[in-house]
């Protein structure tokens, strides 16, 4: 049966959300896709031979990763797992993964994704010996966060190789609220960014794979969401009950991603983002910045947080061992606080107030924001305001594209 891309939406969605009346979020239960799964026995992976890509977030809210549950339960056959970006154990730093081996608790066979797509990817699978491929891993909401990349090249890779993929929901830590920040322009495209979407997506990866399937990738693969009940767009990550499990070594907490949609725009630049400190992201300096760029900060007018005079001395990464000036970010309330717009107004103070602002290079920063206007915008002397407007109208139609594939009110 052929569908169409609006069908095809219609019909992925195999838990659907609570529809019960509204109740306080501490009193609400939330179940996250695997646990909807589990619930029902596993049904929907029955006879299946299963590949799992996750990392050390895939977990039961008792702390136990679900491949060692799966593994342990007949009623499920796991023959392979995935590792993406810092491996399947997450031992591995930013820009690195685990490569290939058998894994000690259970004698699986672990696959490195990290860098691979397409035809490569697809190879991959078919070697491993799956036929459904599962997707659990918890992400923090950013479109450089890249295993919404790694979601994407494993959906294109199981289609090419003829696979189901079925994702596995879990919160979007900072709310699904809204869509914030530049629309990615095609020739910007890397692997901090794929396709055209915001800088903060305010979107569930499963919602993101309906996206994905309906409007980005070439063919649509099988596609199967486990959805989550008792958990609604307004919901922080405190209120899941789940226990927090970085994704990756430089996301400690939910504070940080509160703010990384913002502040690792400073990986673009010559600053320190905060690597190598105990609150990356949050820290960001320089070595010769001083108070002026806090007092500027704070004169930016920006709502929900306020900036601190900070000085530390990154353990590793830039200004190894230095000590260095900047700022600390100290959200006081995250239901008004922009951390793309505060990610922008710091790039605009610290240039105006410390006269050794340098982008990287590589203009990694286009990357990041997904194209030139950022940098060049900036450069010319243009304000928070000025930077803000130009990505307004790309980002208006992004979230008419986005609503389309919402689960969850």
């Amino acid at each position: 049966m052929q569908l169409s891309r609006r069908s095809l939406l219609a019909t992925t969605a195999i838990v659907a959300s609570s529809s019960a009346p509204a109740e306080a979020a501490s009193t609400r239960r939330l179940h996250t896709g695997f646990e909807n799964l589990a619930a029902h026995g596993y049904t929907l992976l029955a006879d299946a031979r299963v590949g799992i890509v996750t990392n050390p977030t895939g977990i039961t809210r008792d702390a136990h990763h679900i491949v060692d549950v799966m593994h342990a339960d007949d009623r499920v056959n796991v023959v392979a797992v995935f590792g993406p970006e810092h491996g399947f154990r997450g031992t591995a730093q930013a820009g690195g993964s685990e490569g290939r081996y058998d894994d000690p608790a259970t004698g699986l066979p672990v696959y490195d994704t990290y860098q691979k797509s397409g035809q490569p990817l697809a190879d991959i699978f078919t070697a491993a010996g799956v036929d459904t491929v599962v997707f659990d891993i918890q992400d923090v909401g950013a479109r450089f966060y890249t295993y919404i990349w790694t979601l994407y090249d494993c959906m294109e890779a199981a289609q090419l190789a003829g696979k189901r993929f079925v994702v596995l929901d879990r919160p979007n830590p900072v709310t699904g609220r809204a869509a914030l920040g530049p629309v990615l322009h095609k020739e910007f495209a890397s692997f901090v960014g794929r396709q055209p979407i915001s800088q903060a997506h305010g979107m569930t990866v499963a919602e993101l794979a309906r996206l994905f399937n309906a409007r980005f990738l070439t063919e649509p693969v099988p596609l199967e969401t486990v959805t989550m009940t008792g958990w609604r767009r307004s919901d922080w990550y405190d209120a899941s009950g789940l226990p927090w499990v970085p994704p990756s070594p430089n996301m400690p907490t939910p504070e940080t991603a509160l703010v990384y949609s913002g502040t690792c725009l400073f990986e673009g630049t010559n600053l320190s983002e905060g690597r190598g400190t105990t609150r990356p992201f949050e820290l960001l300096g320089a070595e010769g910045v001083d108070a002026r760029w806090a007092a500027a900060a704070n004169e930016a007018g920006l709502t929900g947080v306020r900036f601190r005079e900070a000085y530390f001395a990154p353990t590793f990464s830039k200004f190894q061992g230095q000590t260095v000036g900047g700022v600390q970010i100290h959200v006081h309330d995250r239901d008004t606080f922009d951390p793309v717009r505060t990610g922008i107004a710091l790039l605009v103070t610290a240039k105006r107030v410390w006269s050794g602002f340098a982008w990287r290079p590589d203009h990694w920063i286009d990357k990041l924001t997904g194209s030139s206007w950022v940098r060049t915008a900036i450069d010319a002397g243009a304000g928070v305001d000025e930077v803000v407007a130009g990505w307004r109208r790309e980002l208006t139609a992004f979230r008419r594209l986005r609503q389309e594939c919402l689960l969850y009110g």
